[in-house]
């Protein structure tokens, strides 16, 4: 991890650059899959798992049995704890529904707002190495309470079997249907359709270098997706009073992700980055993944500042995914963030807890995009659409500034709508609705 001390203000945008991938040769190949896939439906995807996953799923949906049963080969104790996730994320998210609140803006003119589910939604949920059954939750658990009348996923599956733990979270948030596709191609499959698979208005759920590509060709085709995407990265901001043991946890968790992750620490304190780096060496060799993390902090970053409020500065121009305040009075500093996917407020809460259980969302912008993007909620399963209703009282109230405005640009079939109804002559009650 290279360690850098009191950089000028004017280096931050080059400290703080993500790590660079030439990704034009993926978009190439994706563009090929994606193709072939829109053309070719159920029998591209069984091509494709025979070239890219060594053999085709005897069947492309998995049976409801299957996904009843698949609590069985858990643990008691698995079980329990994707139960208590399912439990506060749901509680969490349920606090973001709201009902239409109609607002009278002059007498006799009243508008509103209300959420409409998006009718068929796709779930990607990779099962490779790590089969994130955790994001089956994070996503399949707003969409439910967004009203989705369709959640559909779709999970590697080469033989057709899919990871119990995926199947056992899609049962327990009501998941529609479960396919056994995975990478690219499943992109493409939600995106246009197959034989087996129905399209669907949006697509979510994080991927390799592949699916991400896929999700941004099809973006570009019209098909809505839940955010831009990139390599998982934490940055961690540590004061005097940070425990370096955990820093450097903190660390690694988002190192072994993968080997384009990247890890960010920012500290008033060069006695906590000497310990943290110390602490690094040690922990990354416990770990299976170590190799993967290694080269993750290879392409990392230690900068050490003067103060606190130039660290929060730097951290806010960094726009991390995870952002871990480590620090003393974390929740006054917190107040101070403006540019994060999600804050973590604390010595004793970790970025794993977000990731699995708290009951926020783990489907965040990465990359720098938290500077305009939001993580997911319940607001990206839904559509808001506005109403307006208007009694005879009202426009003439508020029709002559109509009028005035569409003939003032030009538009006088926008104005004749308003001034027709102006000159009625009718006093018919039933005529207001």
């Amino acid at each position: 991890m290279k360690i850098v001390v009191n950089p000028p203000r004017t280096e931050w945008t080059a400290l703080l650059k993500r790590p660079y991938v030439d990704n034009r040769a993926v978009i190439e190949s994706v563009r090929a899959i994606v193709g072939q896939v829109r053309t070719g439906g159920d029998a591209a995807l069984r091509d494709l798992a025979t070239r890219f996953e060594g053999g085709a799923p005897i069947a492309l949906q998995v049976g409801p049995e299957a996904i009843g049963w698949s609590g069985e080969s858990l643990s008691n104790e698995l079980r329990d704890a994707i139960r208590l996730a399912a439990r506060n994320i749901e509680a969490f998210h349920r606090s973001q529904l709201s009902d239409p609140v109609p607002i009278q803006t002059m007498p006799g003119v009243t508008c509103w707002r209300r959420s409409v589910g998006i009718e068929r939604v796709g779930l990607y949920i990779p099962g490779g190495s790590a089969p994130l059954f955790s994001t089956v939750l994070m996503l399949g658990i707003p969409a439910r309470l967004a009203g989705c009348r369709e959640v559909i996923l779709c999970t590697p599956g080469t033989d057709g079997s899919v990871h119990p733990a995926i199947l056992f979270a899609a049962g327990l948030v009501g998941v529609s249907k479960v396919f056994a596709t995975g990478g690219a191609q499943a992109i493409a499959a939600m995106a246009y359709g197959t034989e087996t698979i129905p399209a669907v208005s949006k697509i979510f759920g994080p991927g390799n270098q592949y699916v991400t590509a896929a999700k941004q060709l099809v973006q570009m085709d019209g098909i809505a997706i839940d955010m831009p995407a990139g390599p998982s990265e934490v940055c961690v901001l540590a004061d005097e009073t940070a425990n370096p043991s955990f820093v450097a946890a903190d660390l690694l968790s988002q190192a072994e992700h993968g080997a384009d992750s990247q890890v960010l620490l920012v500290s008033t304190s060069e006695a906590v980055v000497i310990a943290v780096v110390r602490e690094l060496a040690a922990q990354v060799a416990a770990l299976p993944r170590k190799e993967t993390a290694n080269r993750a902090l290879a392409n990392s970053t230690a900068v050490l500042v003067q103060s606190l409020s130039e660290a929060i500065d730097l951290v806010n121009e960094y726009a991390a995914e995870h952002l871990i305040l480590s620090c003393a009075s974390a929740e006054r500093v917190g107040d101070r963030v403006v540019n994060a996917g999600s804050v973590f407020l604390g010595h004793y809460t970790p970025e794993s807890v977000g990731d699995y259980a708290s009951g926020t969302n783990h489907t965040l912008p990465t990359n720098g995009f938290a500077r305009a993007y939001s993580g997911v909620s319940v607001d990206s399963f839904v559509r808001k659409i506005t109403y307006q209703r208007l009694t005879r009282e009202g426009l003439r109230g508020i029709g002559p500034s109509v009028v005035a405005m569409a003939e003032a640009e030009g538009l006088r079939g926008h104005a004749a709508a308003v001034s027709v109804r102006l000159a009625e002559k009718t006093t018919n009650s039933d005529h207001e609705l």
